[in-house]
């Protein structure tokens, strides 16, 4: 292994899905220890208690039809895709709980544009994401069909990351549903 610093920008999507796993590991744990701390901050920033409890699924369940859906599926596809991200290639089986991932991100997806007519907040930059999943879901399917797998993968570990677990972490904001669910 090279002793010269890893150096990774945003131009450089390629080169940290080049590295040996073990690496991007370690990237990725780090991404999220500054995500929690961004998230610590926000928690201290908004100026009420923090206090991390078992979820109040009740409060979940009072949610309209449309959120159910879209924490549902987004659940499914977070549990589905850890195990697509981590489990053999290629195999029918990889092929069928992709298949259902799929379909998960898209109900999240696509559910997650009602939002801003539900709450007459408008779209946030958390929409930019949803967009992006929106093309880059049916391309990588696309790259898969054609046998592109270095597309697929790239991609499908893209929309994993971005559109699902940096996208999921912004639903902790102060105020929101999950963090009255889980820590309100």
């Amino acid at each position: 292994m090279s002793s010269a610093p890893l150096q990774l920008s945003i131009q450089s999507p390629r080169k940290f899905l080049s590295l040996p796993p073990a690496q991007r590991g370690v990237l990725i744990q780090g991404a999220l220890a500054v995500a929690g701390v961004g998230i610590a901050a926000a928690f201290a920033a908004s100026g009420g208690p923090v206090r991390p409890h078992l979820p109040n699924i009740p409060l979940l369940l009072s949610a309209p039809p449309v959120v159910l859906a879209h924490a549902g599926a987004a659940a499914a596809a977070l549990l589905v895709g850890a195990g697509l991200m981590w489990g053999r290639k290629g195999v029918a089986l990889h092929r069928l709980f992709g298949w259902a991932w799929v379909v998960a991100m898209m109900v999240v997806v696509l559910s997650s544009f009602l939002f801003p007519f539900m709450t007459n907040r408008g779209f946030s930059p958390i929409h930019g994401l949803s967009a992006w999943v929106l093309v880059a879901v049916p391309g990588a399917v696309i790259a898969a069909r054609r046998k592109n797998l270095a597309v697929h993968r790239r991609t499908m570990t893209g929309v994993f990351l971005f559109g699902l677990i940096v996208a999921g972490a912004f639903t902790l904001a102060p105020g929101r549903l999950l963090w009255r669910v889980f820590l309100g």
